[in-house]
């Protein structure tokens, strides 16, 4: 079992939506923030969910994820470096992923993090990273 865990686009926006499995992510920043500990994230699966949100809900909204619901909330945002691009076009280059999904199995596999997901996408890379299911 990995030590912690990593939201993808696909939870944080079943989490925010109360969508199916929204649960299993309220429970996972619950458990975080009463031990003080963070639920990570990479920040290009922020910028997804930013363009998500602003599609479906309008540039407000997207803005307010940002600006107040992030920072509220005990995720620790990952940044990149060229390296970690690498890395990610690596994996892109080698499973039928999103570019930003490939991200996230980057990210969980250098801190060793399960990824929270309901994607099924990520059936694919399953061998590669802890998968733990919001929907099951």
């Amino acid at each position: 079992m990995k030590q912690g865990k990593l939201l993808d686009s696909f939870a944080v926006i079943a989490y925010l939506s109360k969508e199916s499995g929204y649960e299993k992510v309220r429970e996972a920043l619950a458990h975080a923030q009463s031990t003080g500990g963070k639920v990570l994230m990479n920040d290009v699966n922020v910028g997804e969910v930013y363009y998500i949100l602003a599609r479906k809900r309008g540039f407000e909204s997207a803005e307010y994820f940002i600006a107040t619901i992030l920072p509220s909330l005990p995720i620790r945002t990952i940044p990149n470096t060229l390296e970690d691009v690498v890395s990610a076009a690596k994996i892109k280059a080698q499973y039928p992923l999103s570019y930003a999904d490939c991200f996230a199995v980057d990210t969980a596999r250098r801190h060793s993090a399960g990824i929270l997901t309901g994607d099924p996408e990520f059936k694919k890379v399953g061998h590669l990273v802890e998968i733990c299911w919001i929907n099951k």
